[in-house]
């Protein structure tokens, strides 16, 4: 008969060579970035990574998966090992692909365990130098005066592509979206003058428009940015309708370990409110939020519904 004194050892023994008490991170941690560089993902992401491996003293390292508005990188995330060493840096279209894609890869709830959500950001109107217009009122003069002539870039099938729909379906403009895999290459498209307009997250527009080679014409959200204070509301301007903000998130494969999960929201957490960080994601269009996990999820079902009535109003198309 084993003695007390030895069960509580074997016990002791049991807990300390439990997988569910190995050090996290054992190894390396890719965080999936589903589009290309220079977005407002990517800054995000990195961000978070250089954080994380100071802290750990193991590499969290970000790895771009670009193509099919996300849903590449997302699948690829989703069959990872539910471990914590793979994180997915979403997007919101993530929420939007659902209503554009009718066979996924992966499913947006049930193949992801939500860690944090890590900021909001609004949209922007911008304008290269080349367009005359420096009111809203004006560009809607000059595209409807010239038909034919304008188009817009957006990231394909994001939140910023379907308010660029909305703008063109509310307003019937003769206006036409042109496609990107992400903000970074649709931004330099403007900047060129390629394409005249553009809807973008401030995050990857605000560069450019501090450098004089963009310039906004209105926010896409409730109300104005800190970042941009001068720049009216599309409201302000006179179009409530078209307005949405964005967010950016981490999810893990589902299954991840609950403790994994947990410290994860709690270190991100705290990364994202050090004064530092909060006034470089500021200064930059994005406002960091409080949100537990539960409530990110809850969020992410919410608005699936959401933008599928907003993909069907404005019969948009997946490209």
């Amino acid at each position: 008969m084993i003695s007390r004194t030895a069960t509580v050892a074997l016990l002791g023994l049991a807990l300390l060579s439990s997988p569910a008490q190995a050090a996290y991170p054992e190894r390396p941690v890719r965080m999936n970035v589903p589009f290309a560089p220079g977005g407002a993902v990517d800054v995000v992401a990195r961000i978070v990574a250089q954080r994380l491996s100071e802290k750990h003293g193991q590499s969290f390292y970000v790895e771009n998966v670009a193509g099919a508005t996300g849903n590449i990188g997302t699948a690829q995330a989703a069959k990872a090992p539910a471990d914590g060493h793979t994180l997915l840096v979403a997007f919101s279209s993530h929420v939007v692909n659902p209503s554009l894609f009718p066979k996924l890869q992966y499913d947006p709830v049930a193949d992801f365990e939500p860690v944090v959500l890590a900021v909001i950001a609004a949209n922007v109107l911008v304008v290269s130098k080349s367009v005359e217009a420096r009111h809203l009122d004006d560009l809607i003069g000059l595209i409807r005066a010239n038909p034919g002539k304008f188009n817009y870039a957006a990231t394909t099938n994001t939140q910023a592509h379907l308010l660029g729909e909305k703008f063109r379906h509310t307003l019937k403009l003769d206006l036409v979206h042109v496609p990107f895999n992400g903000a970074g290459p649709a931004i330099t498209s403007i900047v060129g003058g390629h394409t005249p307009i553009g809807f973008a997250t401030l995050a990857s527009a605000i560069p450019q428009i501090e450098a004089g080679n963009l310039r906004a014409l209105a926010v896409l959200s409730k109300t104005r940015s800190k970042a941009l204070p001068n720049v009216p509301t599309m409201a302000e301007a006179g179009q409530p309708e078209v307005d949405g903000d964005v967010w950016i998130g981490v999810l893990a494969p589902a299954k991840t370990p609950a403790d994994v999960t947990n410290l994860l929201h709690r270190e991100i957490s705290a990364i994202l409110v050090r004064p530092d960080i909060d006034k470089l994601l500021a200064d930059q269009g994005l406002a960091t939020v409080s949100s537990t996990r539960e409530a990110f999820g809850q969020r992410i079902k919410d608005e699936i519904v959401l933008w599928r009535g907003i993909v069907e109003t404005s019969s948009t198309k997946p490209k």
